[in-house]
């Protein structure tokens, strides 16, 4: 009976990430929504709205706390509540940098962009789709699908050369750019960043199911 009660107490804990997830993943696509419309409105919103995943990582490693405390968790659970208690850590930082996307797009919402936005929607697309598949992998334990997701990070890499090479021509054609032209490297190193903590996600996945600690943040 106290096994079952436990185990239906980890169920809760998988649904509680999933959630905060979902949030992060809700955040991103709304800081780009808001800088391809120059939407200040919804940019403010995307910053009050961080306090909702602070928030849940703390309720979430508050329930981890005392899982461990009230419980009498197998090495396997403990090995659970432990990467859990990372990936939502990681999580959190993701949400913060779509804040600081957004934090962007308040001081770009009123200029005429230099560049027509398609490389930083696509790296966006990118991130969300393996934030996605990077939690799927966690619950179902797919350590195959763990690692098909950090590939996906190479994507990310290649498009922020790309942009960076397209911004820093338009830099040093016209000075009156660089101020733009630097923001929207902020924003594709925020994703690059968002992407790399996703990799973690997946390198938690890793150690879950195998015990083994790989670094694939390369």
């Amino acid at each position: 009976m106290v096994r079952e009660v436990f185990k239906a107490k980890l169920q809760e804990l998988h649904k509680e990430l999933l959630s905060m997830g979902n949030v992060a993943e809700k955040q991103i696509s709304l800081s780009i929504e808001a800088l391809i419309n120059h939407n200040g409105d919804l940019a403010n919103k995307i910053i009050k709205d961080d306090d909702i995943v602070d928030n849940m990582q703390k309720e979430i490693e508050d329930r981890c706390i005392k899982l461990i405390a009230m419980q009498q968790p197998l090495a396997s659970d403990l090995r659970y509540i432990f990467t859990t208690s990372k990936i939502v850590t990681d999580l959190e930082r993701i949400a913060d940098h779509a804040v600081d996307i957004a934090k962007i797009t308040g001081i770009l919402k009123d200029e005429v962009y230099i560049k027509e936005l398609i490389d930083i929607p696509r790296m966006a697309e990118i991130v969300e789709h393996m934030l996605k598949e990077s939690l799927d992998s966690y619950i179902e334990a797919d350590v195959s699908k763990a690692y098909n997701v950090c590939k996906m990070d190479d994507k990310v890499d290649a498009i922020y050369r790309q942009v960076f090479s397209e911004l820093l021509i338009i830099m040093m054609k016209d000075i009156k750019t660089i101020n733009q032209a630097t923001q929207f490297l902020f924003i594709c190193k925020y994703l690059e960043r968002i992407a790399d903590h996703i990799t973690n996600i997946c390198e938690w996945t890793i150690y879950l199911v195998t015990g083994e600690q790989v670094d694939l943040n390369e």
